[in-house]
């Protein structure tokens, strides 16, 4: 939707009348993946596309009869093997698409959503794949629109505070309680680029850092001022691969609060600059590898270089979680789970040992509450093919 929305706010401030069409889920081959978004106003025209073509002529129709009745329409498009070659693909597929009309709510969510993104502030946006078409908008830790149901709305608070913080777009499927009183299924948009890792010395410890942090939604950079070593064929999984010297990279860098920094050199002459500007960064996480003696020592030498408590509070070293992990995929998962207990202000202790939620409450930190939709049955899909 991002390529559409300059236009859609437009439409909104001019008092059109339009419908939205997003691809929320493919399966096999398809022309554009979920979240693409293209829009029919009332007076025919047409921005963005979903598939390159083959199905749009039939979303546009679907499109005017949404406009017309207001009542939002879940489709299913088989992709043929020739229109699936006429746009680029080698074999045909299928294609869910969401056709939503314009509300009040929608409009006054993309005004913001707009403005987020113009500011780099992460955003999402989320509609509910049922005949309320009911929309949602998390904005830093405010929720705007709600269920009626308190636990589900905390459950789609959660879930969309999730997608946002990797940077996905799909379907989440929200329910209040074990025993699923209250459920909803949802299409949610993030306005985010995904968070960045950046693994700093490639050894043979950073490829399972690398995967791991794949897993976890992070654009992830391999950095070693050692071109012998960083190099493609050993670190097929990165995102990009950067031969400089780290301290001299990340000086160069536009980092957020939800950038993991993993120092696996443990060689001083990269670490004590590297880590001298990493801890001033307001970064979520700042790791480094070595053994208790190594850690110490480059602690002293920090402290030398003129950081105090607050900044080497920030430091994990030694990086990772006690679990006992030895090979380099096991010290990727302590790794891993040490940087979303950071992120989530959790010990890392068993949660059996724990009486505090498993989630944490996002509205904890909300300062008001929000307005209230409410739920009705899921539609049905109807097939187009």
């Amino acid at each position: 939707m991002r390529e559409i929305l300059d236009q859609l706010v437009s439409w909104n401030h001019e008092n059109i009348t339009y419908a939205v069409a997003t691809v929320v889920q493919t399966f096999g081959s398809a022309p554009l993946g979920p979240g693409t978004a293209m829009a029919v106003s009332e007076h025919g025209a047409v921005v963005g596309s979903i598939s390159g073509g083959c199905i749009e002529a039939a979303v546009v129709d679907i499109a005017h009869d949404v406009i017309s009745t207001g009542q939002p329409s879940y489709q299913r498009f088989g992709v043929s093997d020739d229109d699936a070659f006429a746009v680029g693909l080698t074999c045909g597929g299928t294609i869910e698409v969401l056709i939503s009309p314009q509300t009040p709510a929608l409009a006054q969510m993309l005004d913001k959503v707009q403005q987020s993104v113009a500011t780099q502030a992460p955003v999402a946006l989320a509609t509910t794949l049922d005949s309320t078409n009911a929309t949602h908008l998390l904005l830093g830790d405010v929720l705007h629109g709600s269920t009626g149901d308190t636990d589900l709305d905390r459950a789609i608070e959660i879930r969309m505070a999730g997608m946002l913080d990797a940077g996905s777009t799909g379907i989440a499927e929200c329910s209040a309680g074990d025993h699923c009183q209250s459920a909803v299924r949802l299409f949610v948009s993030s306005f985010a680029p995904p968070p960045r890792m950046i693994v700093f010395g490639a050894i043979d410890f950073a490829r399972a850092v690398i995967q791991v942090g794949k897993l976890m939604g992070y654009f992830v950079t391999l950095c070693d001022a050692r071109p012998v070593f960083a190099t493609r064929a050993r670190f097929p999984e990165a995102d990009e691969i950067v031969i400089d010297w780290p301290h001299r990279y990340l000086q160069s860098q536009q980092l957020d609060g939800r950038s993991a920094l993993c120092v696996l050199t443990h060689d001083e002459k990269f670490d004590l600059p590297l880590l001298e500007r990493a801890l001033r960064l307001e970064v979520g996480y700042v790791g480094a590898m070595g053994s208790r003696r190594t850690c110490l020592n480059r602690e002293r030498d920090l402290r030398r270089l003129g950081l105090g408590d607050t900044e080497l509070g920030r430091l994990h070293a030694p990086i990772g979680l006690d679990i006992g992990g030895r090979t380099p995929a096991e010290t990727a998962i302590s790794i891993a789970a040490e940087i979303i207990a950071t992120r989530e202000g959790r010990t890392g202790n068993p949660l059996r040992e724990s009486q505090s939620p498993i989630h944490a409450r996002i509205r904890e930190a909300m300062p008001a509450a929000a307005p209230r939709v409410r739920a009705q049955q899921p539609l049905s899909p109807v097939r187009a093919e």
